[in-house]
C-alpha cells in the first residue's frame, strides 16, 4: 500500500493518504472506542449481521477486536515508513529487470522487496514497540484478555503491588528494547533513524 501511494498519482490520493494517517492523531482510547462502535454490543457490524442472519456478531472485546484496534492504530506507522522508502527506490533497477525479461512478480520479489526490506523491518519494529505500550487501546478492548500493559496497570493501581508492576514494566521495556535491537541488526541500522 505504501509503495502504491508513493509512486502512483490518482484522483483522491491525497485524501486517501490523509485518511490512512489519521490514526496518528488519535490516542489509543479513541481507537478502542471506534472498535466498540463498530463491533461492540450495540455496534454497526452487530446490527448488520443481526439483520442479515438473525444473530448479532460482537467481537470488540475479544482478541479479534484487540487486533483490529492495534491494526488501525499501527497502520499509519507502516504506511508512512514504507512510503518514504518507496520514494527512495531507483526505478532504473526495475526497468533493468524488466528489460532482462523479469515479469511483474519477479520484479517485486527480486528488486522492490529487497529495496524495501529495511523499511519493512523498521516498520515492524515500530509497530511492535507501539503495541507493547498501547495502554489506551488495551484498556478499552481487553476486558477478558490479559495483555501486559493492562496487567501492569492492574498491579499498580488496583492491587497496589508496586514490586510486581515495576518488574513487569522492566520486562516490557527489555522485550521492546530487544525487538528494536534485533530489528536494527536485520534492518541494516535504519531502524534507529525510523524509530
Amino acid at each position: 500500500m505504501g509503495t502504491v501511494l508513493a509512486r502512483r498519482r490518482f484522483p483522491g490520493r491525497r485524501l486517501l493518504v490523509a485518511l490512512m494517517t489519521l490514526p496518528l492523531a488519535f490516542p489509543g482510547v479513541v481507537v478502542g472506542f471506534m472498535v466498540i462502535l463498530l463491533a461492540g454490543r450495540q455496534g454497526v457490524i452487530g446490527g448488520a449481521t443481526e439483520a442479515l442472519t438473525g444473530e448479532r456478531l460482537v467481537f470488540a472485546y475479544s482478541l479479534a477486536g484487540l487486533a483490529l484496534g492495534y491494526l488501525y492504530f499501527s497502520l499509519p506507522r507502516c504506511v508512512v515508513t514504507v512510503m518514504a522508502a518507496a520514494e527512495g527506490l531507483d526505478p532504473a533497477l526495475e526497468e533493468a529487470a524488466r528489460s532482462l525479461g523479469a515479469g511483474p512478480w519477479r520484479v517485486v520479489r527480486d528488486v522492490i522487496l529487497p529495496g524495501l526490506a529495511p523499511a519493512l523491518v523498521a516498520s515492524g519494529a515500530i509497530v511492535f514497540a507501539t503495541c507493547m505500550g498501547a495502554l489506551g487501546t488495551a484498556f478499552t478492548l481487553a476486558t477478558d484478555i490479559r495483555v501486559l500493559p493492562m496487567v501492569i496497570y492492574t498491579e499498580f493501581t488496583l492491587a497496589t503491588n508496586f514490586a510486581t508492576a515495576a518488574a513487569l514494566s522492566v520486562l516490557l521495556g527489555v522485550v521492546t528494547w530487544l525487538a528494536l535491537a534485533i530489528a536494527r541488526i536485520f534492518g541494516g541500522g535504519s531502524v534507529a533513524a525510523q524509530a
